[in-house]
């Protein structure tokens, strides 16, 4: 199969959809790979390592779509991107598509196959493409939600960690899912006082297990996370909805029992948020205020460690990119049903039950 990698265009999107290691393994099982020049240099991977690895580099996007079958990405297409797709491409990437009508109805109109990472599943039924974007968007957050609580950047001026003789900060982690259970982990070495809160008690009693004494947890209930807000300095949203937009858990109201200059992260905002009061904001400008809180709702957290996260994530989906070019999409999908619920969009219909139903169109079940 003739597999392209473009360069990512998206504002502060620095990583890339195939390092120059998983190219090699492509070219070893016999496929042709372009790869659009430049690609590679957010993650110092420069067109050299490439050409190396057996890819033939491209001058722009445009050429790339146009001699490859399978476009490998990272985040959603953009809208130069989407006209550039035809009926007989694969594109294997982020979609995001349950909070974003505009890249759903492009995607349909283009007539393409589009598998997405975030509703591939496991036998467990985990998220295996989505799982080391939210390790890393996990212990990012508690990383940016510390430099935010400092005075300088608008925060309360708070240690998370305190020091002798002044208490740490509470942290309020929302979801005990692979994104909570990273931000805790970061959150405890940093010696925060740290709980979680989840509508799940076995996931509760795990959780219990797995830190000890180390955090709190707590019973999502609205009294709960009510409480939590106006205790907390620093609140994570850490909730996933398989392909559906995030449930909002922190109302507009709420913020004003909030102290001033506390931090709310929100790790879900690439679908939709979970706080009301959320937009996404870019890596050039993160932040924003409402009632005295700061808001950080960068929607490609990962991107800011672009590295870590791009060999991370090839990681995990090197395995399928390499059925889908052996097998074509459609007997792969056939061969592997958790494959299969990744597929978003093909032939112009909506083939993810919580995705259309998260937009209000049409679901067509995939023949």
């Amino acid at each position: 199969m003739r597999v392209g990698v473009p360069k990512e265009i998206k504002n502060h999107e620095y990583r890339v959809g195939l390092t120059p290691a998983s190219v090699k393994e492509l070219v070893a099982a016999g496929h042709e790979l372009f790869v659009e020049t430049g690609a590679g240099m957010g993650i110092n991977c420069p067109d050299g390592a490439y050409e190396k690895a057996g890819a033939t580099i491209l001058p722009d996007a445009a050429e790339v779509f146009e001699r490859a079958e399978m476009i490998v990405k990272v985040k959603e297409p953009q809208p130069q991107e989407i006209a550039l797709l035809k009926p007989h491409h694969l594109l294997f990437t982020y979609l995001h598509l349950a909070a974003d009508k505009a890249q759903a109805e492009g995607l349909m109109a283009s007539g393409a196959t589009c598998i997405a990472y975030e509703t591939v599943t496991s036998r467990t039924g985990a998220l295996p493409l989505l799982k080391p974007m939210s390790e890393v968007a996990g212990r990012l957050s508690i990383q940016v939600g510390a430099h935010y609580l400092e005075k300088a950047q608008g925060g309360r001026g708070v240690l998370l960690g305190g020091v002798p003789g002044v208490a740490p900060a509470k942290v309020a982690i929302l979801g005990g899912g692979v994104s909570g259970v990273n931000a805790a982990q970061m959150a405890v070495g940093a010696r925060a006082d740290v709980t979680i809160y989840d509508i799940s008690n076995e996931r509760l009693a795990e959780l219990d297990m797995f830190f000890g004494s180390q955090i709190k947890t707590a019973y999502a209930s609205r009294d709960a996370i009510a409480r939590a807000v106006e205790e907390a300095e620093l609140v994570i949203g850490a909730v996933l909805v398989p392909g559906a937009a995030a449930p909002k858990l922190v109302t507009r109201d709420m913020l004003k029992t909030m102290k001033r200059g506390s931090v709310l992260v929100d790790i879900a905002i690439d679908q939709g948020g979970c706080f009301e009061t959320s937009h996404p904001t870019t890596h050039a400008d993160p932040v924003f205020e409402v009632d005295g809180i700061i808001h950080y709702c960068v929607a490609n957290m990962p991107g800011a460690v672009a590295r870590t996260s791009a060999f991370a994530l090839n990681n995990a989906t090197l395995p399928f990119a390499l059925r889908l070019a052996n097998m074509g999409a459609e007997a792969a999908m056939k061969a592997d049903p958790h494959l299969a619920n990744g597929l978003n969009v093909s032939g112009g219909k909506i083939r993810h039950q919580a995705v259309a139903e998260a937009l209000d169109l049409e679901f067509v079940a995939a023949a």
